[in-house]
């Protein structure tokens, strides 16, 4: 009869603290450190196996992190069971004053062995490829953001106040290209400034036309051309949710899938007392920052009116499709309005950016209805 051993890692790029667990006896053993190498563990897997026998099956697990995928499809693809627990779904005691590696190796086994967690979805390698390049330009177009925040605050320190409506125009920036600084040093420190937003900015452009291309993949052309359907979702948003996601049919319903992203408000209700606050912010909290920002935009425009550039985007889809996608735009501008009339506006964004997960779930599930 087989038996099974739940071997709990608690990974870093240090090292690997590890531990065996059995249900029967709720016995523990094996402890060991091994050096980050998948070799070792192997080794150490090997020497389990003598030990407890050839009948023995492995489960092994390890918390979302650094690491990212290499461990798992290196022990998949030499033959072992691996799970990714995502670490806001292990049970945890509140009790709990002490972590140490250890504690840790220990905790992971015995949620693998009562499942108590929820394992982390693994992209297909072109998934992971294309999520890697979307997050890269994320990262530069942060960079980006914060060169604008400083050649704004390094002006207005020395007395130089642009009179446009708004920053990074075209107006603007060629004021700031015929700045005169009244001293020289001061002038070459407001032109390196300017030589980093320019190369900053043309990366960003260089990278979401690569990003346009991606999404004409046969994979992924398809849902993206639905996705940007709603209002504020473009082609970057919808392709970060494919690639991110993966399976939306993995999650049961549209609740679910904003809890994965955390979205919904935290409770700590008893008896007859009733307590919420805001929203949990587990899960993926990359997609949540893009929802977030996409559901901003349902503060400008009409109800039931839709742009040029929204119906060019919605041009050459099925009717359905688009019926459901301006049902749910206009159920959602009435929703922002409604919320942001009575409190304040970033509790309108979120609320929006909650009902806009859920129905861009109901797009990739087909529940259009």
């Amino acid at each position: 009869m087989t038996s099974i051993t739940y071997i709990g890692m608690d990974v870093h790029t240090t090292n690997y603290t590890i531990c065996a667990f059995q249900i029967d006896g709720e016995k523990v053993f094996g402890q060991t450190t091994l050096n980050p190498d998948v070799k070792e563990l192997v080794k150490y897997l090997t020497r389990l196996q003598e030990r407890l026998g050839k009948n023995t099956q492995f489960i092994c697990g390890y918390e979302a992190g650094c690491l990212g995928y290499t461990l798992y499809h290196d022990l998949k693809g030499l033959g072992y069971e691996c799970v990714i627990l995502a670490p806001t779904t292990m049970a945890t005691s509140p009790n709990e004053k002490i972590k140490t590696d250890k504690r840790d190796a220990v905790k992971i086994a015995k949620c693998l062995a009562y499942g108590t967690y929820s394992p982390v979805y693994v992209p297909t390698d072109e998934d992971n490829a294309v999520k890697e390049y979307i997050r890269m330009r994320d990262d530069a177009k942060n960079l980006l953001k914060q060169t604008k925040q400083q050649i704004i605050a390094f002006c207005t320190r020395h007395g130089k106040h642009f009179d446009g409506k708004s920053y990074w125009t075209q107006k603007h920036i060629a004021w700031l290209g015929a700045l005169q600084m009244k001293d020289e040093m001061l002038q070459e420190t407001l032109t390196e400034y300017m030589l980093t937003y320019h190369h900053l900015s043309d990366k960003v452009d260089r990278y979401d036309k690569r990003i346009e291309e991606l999404a004409q993949k046969e994979s992924y052309a398809e849902n993206v051309k639905k996705l940007v359907c709603f209002k504020g979702i473009k082609t970057h948003t919808a392709l970060s949710l494919l690639v991110e996601i993966g399976d939306f049919k993995r999650f049961p319903s549209a609740q679910q899938f904003a809890a994965f992203l955390g979205l919904v408000p935290r409770e700590n209700s008893s008896g007859d007392k009733q307590r919420r606050f805001g929203i949990t912010k587990a899960g993926n909290s990359h997609l949540r920052r893009l929802l977030t920002e996409s559901a901003n935009c349902f503060n400008r425009g009409s109800v039931g009116k839709k742009s040029k550039v929204l119906k060019a985007r919605q041009a050459g889809n099925l009717p359905e499709v688009i019926a459901y996608a301006d049902k749910g735009n206009e159920r959602l501008r009435r929703r922002y309005i409604r919320i942001a009339m009575r409190s304040k506006a970033n509790i309108a964004k979120i609320a929006v950016a909650r009902e806009l997960a859920c129905f861009v779930w109901g797009m990739m599930t087909g529940h259009l209805s």
